[in-house]
Formats: C-alpha cells, sequence, structure tokens
C-alpha cells in the first residue's frame, strides 16, 4: 500500500479527511471560541479552544479529529488482529497470515536478535549485480518490495479505461519530494544535511568501511534522479503523463538501458504497450544507468532497502530511521507504538482479510441506507446545480449532466473479498512477510496487464478512515471506518451531517469535475468533452482561486502553493456549495430549528468548519506545502467558505468583517 503514494492512481485518488462531533447536536460546543466571530475566521470560531487547549500527541506531526478518527479504526482492527494472534490458527488460513504477519513485526526481541541476517540474500542479489543487464533486471524484480527510479503500476487506459495497461511512474528517491534536493532554501537545506547523516549511519550500520564517503556518492545520485523527476504540478496533468508506447518506442525514446530485461523481470513479458507517465525522466534514468558506476548503483539500491526496512531491521536502525523520517522531516517527538505501526503494515498486507471482520463489527446496515440517502441527495443537488452554471454552455452542461448520471457509488465495503492464498506467511520473518507481500500484491496487479478492467475492485480498505474518487472508474468510494460517529453521526443535527460527511461526499462528487477530473468523460476515458469557450472559462475561474490561495501563508513567508492545490480547493468549493443545496432541499422549505443560539444554516457551516479540525507542527506543514494536493485545515475551512453566498447569509457579514468578500467577487464554479 505504500507504493500508492508514488504513483499516477494516488495522485487521482482525492480524499476527504475528518470531522469532529459531539453526542447530541453533532458540534462541539466546547472547542467554540466565543471571543472570535465566524465573520473574522471560521475555523477559529469552530475550533479555537480546541486548538488553544490541544497539544500534539509526542508521536504525531499532526493531530485532529482525522486522526483521532483514525487511531479509533487503528484500535479497532487491533482487537481483531490480537484476538486471532491469542490462539492457535490453521496453516495456510488467512487467520492464520494475520496472526503471524503482526506477531512477526511486533516481535522486537527477535528482530533485534536477528540483527543483518534476515536481509543478507536482497542484499547479495545487489552485490551480484555486474553489469547494467543485471541491474535492469534487479530493479524489474524488485517491483512491488522496493521503491525503485522506474516504478511499474498497472491501471485502466487513460483513452480506453475498460482495459488495464502497464506504465511507467518517477520513483526512487529517500525525501518527499524533488524539491528537498534542489531548491534553495533553509529548511529544505536541514533536512538535505539531516538526510546525509541518516545515509551515513545506515552504511556504518550495515559495516560499511567508508559510511561518509559512501553517503556522499548515493545522495549524489539520488539528486541526479530528482533533477530528473517531473514537479508536482506536471505529475497532476493527465494530458501530460499520458505517453502511450511499444516497448520498442521507449527503447528508441530512453536508450541505454534493457527495458526488455527489466520488463521481464517484471512479469510484464510480451507487453504490447506501455504508458510512458514522465518520458524525459525516463530517458535521463536510462542515461544514468550506463553512466553511473555499478558501485554507486549497488550503493544506492543497499541503503534504499535499509531504509525502507529499517523499521524490521535491530533497534539502531530504526532509531535512525525515526530520527530523520520522523523528528527531522514531521517533527515527531516519539515513535508511534509499535503496535500502530503494525497495524499499518498488516492492513497493507491483508486489508480485506482484515476489513471483512471490522465491517462485521463496526458497520452496521443502517449506516449504508442512510449514505445511499445521502449520497442520492448530493447527486440531485449537483445536477440542479449544473443546470444553474451561469458561465456554462447548454451542450457542456448536457455531457457534464451525462458524466453524472454514469457515477459508480460504493459504500462501506466491496461485494467481493480478495484471495490472499497465494501469500506466503512465516511465524518470525518479519523481513521476509514485508518482502513477500509487498511482492504478492505486485503480481496480482502484474497479471491484469491487457484485460477488462474489474469495476467492483477497491483501492482502499473498509478500514481505511478516508474517501476517494478515480476518474477512469468514475466512481466516488467511501469506506466503512469514515462512516461512523463522530464523523457521521446517525443521530446528529442534520444540519451539522450536511455540513460535514455531506460536504465529503460533494468533494468526491466534485473531483469528477475539477481541473483534473474534468478531463475525463463519463465512460473515464481522458476526452475534452468541453467546447472550447467552456473550458476557458473554467480556467479563469480556476485561475482566480488559485490566486486566493496564493496569498494564503501558513509559515512565515512559505504560501501555499495554489495550482499543487487547485484541484482539492475546487473540490471543497464545489462540495460545499452542494451540500448546502442538498440540505436546504432536505428542509423542504420549512426552516430549521435554533438549537443553542444556531440557525440551521449557521450550523452547518460550524460543521463544516469542525470537519478540518486539526493542528501541525511546523515541520510537518513544511513537508506538506512541498507535496500535498491538500491546503492545511484553517485555509480549508475558510478559503470555501468566504466564497460561499449561504455562509454570509448565515453570519450577515458586512464590510470590515476578516472574512467579508463581496459578492462579485466571491468564486462560484459548480
Amino acid at each position: 500500500m505504500k507504493l500508492f503514494r508514488l504513483l499516477p492512481l494516488a495522485a487521482l485518488l482525492a480524499a476527504g479527511l475528518a470531522h469532529a462531533a459531539a453526542p447530541t447536536s453533532g458540534l462541539d460546543l466546547a472547542g467554540f471560541d466565543k471571543q472570535v466571530r465566524a465573520q473574522d475566521d471560521l475555523f477559529l470560531a469552530a475550533n479555537g479552544s480546541w486548538v488553544s487547549k490541544t497539544e500534539i500527541p509526542a508521536d504525531k506531526a499532526e493531530y485532529g479529529s482525522f486522526y483521532q478518527l483514525r487511531d479509533l479504526s487503528d484500535q479497532r482492527v487491533r482487537m481483531i488482529v490480537e484476538s486471532l494472534a491469542a490462539k492457535p490458527q490453521a496453516k495456510g488460513s488467512v487467520e492464520q497470515k494475520i496472526a503471524d504477519f503482526y506477531g512477526s513485526y511486533s516481535n522486537l526481541a527477535a528482530i533485534d536478535k536477528a540483527g543483518l541476517t534476515p536481509a543478507k540474500a536482497m542484499l547479495a542479489s545487489i552485490a551480484a549485480i555486474k553489469s547494467p543487464t543485471d541491474l535492469a533486471r534487479w530493479l524489474g524484480n524488485a517491483q512491488g518490495a522496493v521503491n525503485t527510479p522506474m516504478v511499474l503500476w498497472v491501471m485502466p487506459d487513460f483513452k480506453q479505461p475498460g482495459i488495464n495497461r502497464a506504465l511507467t511512474w518517477q520513483g526512487g528517491i529517500g525525501m518527499p519530494d524533488r524539491d528537498y534536493y534542489l531548491k534553495d532554501d533553509d529548511k529544505l537545506s536541514q533536512a538535505r544535511k539531516a538526510y546525509l547523516g541518516y545515509l551515513t549511519t545506515l552504511a556504518k550500520l550495515s559495516g560499511e568501511k567508508a559510511p561518509a564517503a559512501m553517503a556522499e556518492r548515493v545522495m549524489a545520485l539520488e539528486k541526479r534522479i530528482a533533477e530528473a523527476h517531473w514537479d508536482k504540478v506536471d505529475n497532476r496533468n493527465p494530458v501530460k503523463t499520458y505517453n502511450p508506447m511499444t516497448p520498442a518506442e521507449l527503447a528508441k525514446a530512453a536508450p541505454g538501458f534493457d527495458w526488455a530485461g527489466f520488463m521481464a523481470a517484471a512479469q510484464l513479458q510480451g507487453v504490447d504497450r506501455i504508458t510512458v507517465s514522465q518520458p524525459s525522466t525516463m530517458t535521463a534514468l536510462a542515461k544514468m544507468a550506463g553512466e553511473v558506476p555499478l558501485a554507486d548503483w549497488q550503493a544506492y539500491l543497499k541503503l534504499r532497502v535499509l531504509d525502507e526496512n529499517a523499521e524490521l531491521l535491530p533497534k539502531a536502525y530504526r532509531e535512525a530511521r525515526f530520527a530523520f523520517h520522523g523528528n527531522t522531516l514531521t517533527g515527531a517527538k516519539e515513535e508511534r507504538p509499535r503496535w500502530q505501526k503494525g497495524i499499518a503494515e498488516v492492513n497493507g498486507a491483508l486489508g480485506e482479510a482484515i476489513g471483512q471482520v471490522y465491517v462485521a463489527q463496526h458497520f452496521p446496515p443502517v449506516y449504508k441506507t442512510r449514505m445511499v440517502e445521502l449520497v442520492g441527495n448530493l447527486m440531485s443537488a449537483y445536477g440542479d446545480s449544473i443546470d444553474g452554471l451561469s458561465w456554462m454552455t447548454p451542450t457542456t452542461k448536457a455531457a457534464a449532466k451525462d458524466k453524472l448520471s454514469k457515477y459508480m457509488v460504493k459504500i462501506g465495503y466491496p461485494d467481493s473479498w480478495r484471495d490472499y492464498s497465494a501469500l506466503e506467511v512465516r511465524q518470525g520473518d518479519a523481513f521476509g512477510n514485508k518482502a513477500r507481500s509487498g511482492r504478492f500484491e505486485w503480481e496480482r496487479i502484474a497479471t491484469r496487464v491487457g484485460k477488462p478492467v474489474d469495476r467492483a475492485e477497491w483501492g482502499m480498505t473498509p478500514q481505511a478512515v478516508n474517501a476517494y474518487y478515480n476518474p477512469s472508474m468514475n466512481e466516488i468510494v467511501f469506506p466503512a471506518a469514515i462512516l461512523q460517529p463522530p464523523f457521521f453521526d446517525m443521530a446528529a443535527d442534520d444540519a451539522v451531517n450536511y455540513g460535514a460527511i455531506g460536504a465529503v461526499i460533494g468533494h468526491e462528487i466534485s473531483h469528477g469535475f475539477d481541473d483534473q477530473g474534468s478531463q475525463f468523460d463519463g465512460e473515464g476515458a481522458l476526452r475534452n468533452w468541453w467546447t472550447d469557450a467552456d473550458r476557458k472559462a473554467f480556467e479563469a475561474i480556476g485561475a482566480q482561486l488559485v490566486a486566493q490561495y496564493e496569498k494564503y501563508e501558513p509559515l512565515p513567508g512559505k504560501t501555499l502553493n495554489g495550482k499543487l492545490t487547485l484541484g482539492e480547493n475546487i473540490a471543497d468549493l464545489s462540495g460545499l456549495q452542494i451540500a448546502y443545496k442538498a440540505y436546504q432541499r432536505s428542509l423542504g422549505g420549512k426552516p430549521a430549528a435554533v438549537i443553542g443560539g444556531y440557525t440551521g444554516e449557521q450550523r452547518f457551516f460550524m460543521g463544516w468548519s469542525q470537519a478540518w479540525r486539526a493542528k501541525a507542527r511546523d515541520e510537518r506543514t513544511m513537508q506538506n506545502l512541498t507535496v500535498d494536493p491538500h491546503s492545511p485545515a484553517k485555509f480549508r475551512a475558510n478559503g470555501a467558505a468566504v466564497n460561499h453566498d449561504g455562509f454570509h447569509e448565515a453570519f450577515g457579514t458586512k464590510p470590515g468583517d476578516q472574512m467579508f468578500k463581496a459578492s462579485e467577487e466571491r468564486i462560484r464554479i459548480w
């Protein structure tokens, strides 16, 4: 599952996040700051007291209602897993695999005692690389197990979404993004120094005679790889990243690399076409494969393996990894509990098997019934909104309505569960279990090439606290774990539910019509279904949103990247608009009751604001500003609301209020 962060599917799956609520009204009134007016700062009005009184737990880089809900999901999964581990399970059963995977990961004494022995076979395979062909085959064979510079994936072809195609994606760096290697910035420069120190430590711990020199060579190679990477904004553009080639065309475009050997080792031999997502990157990497000394490649691959598997190696490796990846990059003061890391790993390896039990225990059928109703209301409201657009012509409106009518909605859990019978899990072999599970997942995916897309499959497990829209499938997906109190509260006031889960539903629907998703039609094909004038008008509105968010400054001197966050900001704004319309429709023309001194409309926006309750350490904020397509919590809450007519009407904003925005200046998209 970790590879998803590196792949185009991850760039195209847009997540909805969290919500905090009290048991009755659905609002956490104790979290309000009565000294702050919603007209001046909606986020602090709804969350200011919580923000001032809450300390981020030492093991976390950021904290808020989403993270609390994630912890709850982890605790529930822990009970499931530990109950399986508490008694003998039939060998080869999925229960045995879950228990032994988690148990092996949790047994730190055995991991410490084993030393580097579990990694010896993988390290020996690196040492055995004697030629560029060997290197290519090693990189192909490592798919699913190691983050290599040439990452392979399989997903629906952008132009033929009913067929699965192989694609390449850039990878292979140990820091979060190319900017960490290349950008002239004090904080990123400090991260580079810390990373070089970390690489030196890994080399020293593994017995290298000249660890500092080895680390310098690896750092130089990673910087060269980073220089070849496309930036986050270009990677969000599906037209730019859709470059189908035959194997012969790829070999010609990126000469000097044994692509045939690479593909064969990855079990993709015989592929007739592959999408090359970043062609210039593959050309540069192929050149590096021939120019960079094999000894440097071996050093690089060795440290990549040690870094990515440090949690499965002795204590000194684990501590070094946390010092860099945890403390330096995110600001966390302590490591997450080992049990919680183990839950993340077993979820990644056997997630749907666990999810089947999770759903039975924690997702009552009534939740799904209510969600179906909510989604239906939001879809209808979206259709009405399209009809009322002033900037779009009837031709494009008809195409948009056609796309909306073809949405697939998935709620709670998949209809059929994944088969893990071919996955081998050995008791006491934490390192091997991780490698085999990664390879198992890759081989499962690789067999799809050229075959019809399974539209019933899910990209997240039921216990994931998240949601997504997938443009190639034209689907919105809401896992069970996000559809529960306090995020989705069956007992809560409708106004708050619409402001929270309703806006998240609207958010995911809206991703089909953001700057990325709007380039795909109702069948999931990358196709321009817009008139030229309508696309131009849409892009002009998007440019206004870019300008708005680039004025926000989460850290002194550090502003948001409006182009990177554009898709999420469009979805936030549109989702809030649609959820509000759906809420008003639910009232049936009758006014909502006043509860606790707040009208229904005011409670809707307070619920929206508390949905984004969170605070983050500066280091994590810096990391998110570099790599995250979502805006920070405060700007998600305020940035969408300031453009919403309903917000200004609900709170009676006027000139002089910090959140006042004249009607003619408000940005209205969908």
